[in-house]
């Protein structure tokens, strides 16, 4: 008993000793840790929050909404001030120019961007395009960094992307994940959807942000969230690099983008719509309906 007594006084001294939680070492096998930190670094600043204001003009009764109605019977206007909160990407320092979606500055009367050192800005509407939901903005300041683009078709379904924006208008946010699908459709946020789909968390506010590869090159802009709750349920949704690129030439160019119309209406070949026109192939285009006096 008596030889026990100092074996647990040095127990009890170990204990007391040791760190109250346990703490990654700072190499495995003589090799340090990985890290997303120094691209990180060198990317963030290329990543810009939006402000946006809109004086909205309301009135007692939707009749009312049409400007003869409301100057024919005086009907008093309430004016109020609506807000929102996006992202955007530095795409060229020299110009600066941003890329953000059409969404976050649509009907907006004041663009207000802030830089993540801080500095604020007003910004111009160059052009947007609510097809695919890619807007242009600029800013004149100096001292900017962009974030380079990446060839958005070289995307593959595993590869790991980071998505940078400013969630719920926290400031700055750093999400991790991997490219779930590629070329998805069919969600109904654009004319023209040809989406990443990844499971780095996209919350609100996320929308004109980046998702870069881990390189730091940008390979999509961040637009949609499909979640019944409006929270991040790990499926989000970014425009590809290589389109948001197209769109950005045609606004900075023309301030617009114009399209052809074939004036046909198509969809999807499915096995069910194959064997009903008795089809031996089951992939490729219906035509389901043709516009009376177009090209069609």
């Amino acid at each position: 008993m008596r030889r026990l007594i100092p074996l647990l006084i040095l127990a009890m001294a170990v204990l007391e000793a040791a760190p109250a939680t346990a703490q990654l070492p700072a190499a495995v096998d003589g090799q340090p840790l990985p890290s997303l930190a120094p691209m990180l670094e060198r990317t963030i600043p290329g990543v810009v929050n939006i402000a946006t204001r809109a004086r909205v003009v309301e009135s007692a009764s939707p009749l009312f909404d049409d400007p003869f109605f409301r100057r024919f019977f005086d009907v008093p206007e309430r004016e109020r001030e609506r807000q929102g909160l996006g992202s955007g990407v530095i795409v060229d320092a020299d110009a600066g120019t941003i890329l953000t979606n059409s969404h976050v500055i649509a009907r907006a009367d004041t663009i207000l961007v802030t830089l993540h050192d801080g500095r604020q800005y007003e910004a111009e509407v160059v052009g947007a395009d609510p097809a695919t939901d890619v807007a242009v903005i600029r800013i004149d300041a100096d001292d900017l960094q962009a974030i380079p683009l990446a060839d958005s078709d070289a995307l593959r379904v595993g590869d790991f992307v980071v998505a940078i924006g400013n969630p719920f208008g926290l400031g700055q946010t750093v999400t991790s994940g991997i490219v779930s699908a590629l070329g998805r459709s069919g969600i109904g946020g654009a004319g023209f959807e040809d989406f990443i789909q990844t499971d780095a968390s996209i919350n609100p506010g996320n929308s004109g942000g980046a998702l870069v590869n881990l390189r730091g090159e940008l390979v999509g802009i961040n637009t949609a969230l499909l979640a019944r709750g409006g929270g991040n349920i790990g499926i989000g949704f970014a425009i590809p690099a290589n389109m948001a690129r197209q769109i950005q030439e045609h606004l900075l160019a023309e301030g617009q983008v114009e399209r052809g119309a074939l004036g046909v209406e198509m969809q999807d070949l499915t096995p069910a719509l194959a064997q009903a026109f008795g089809l031996d192939v089951s992939q490729g285009a219906v035509i389901t309906r043709v516009v009376r006096g177009s090209a069609a």
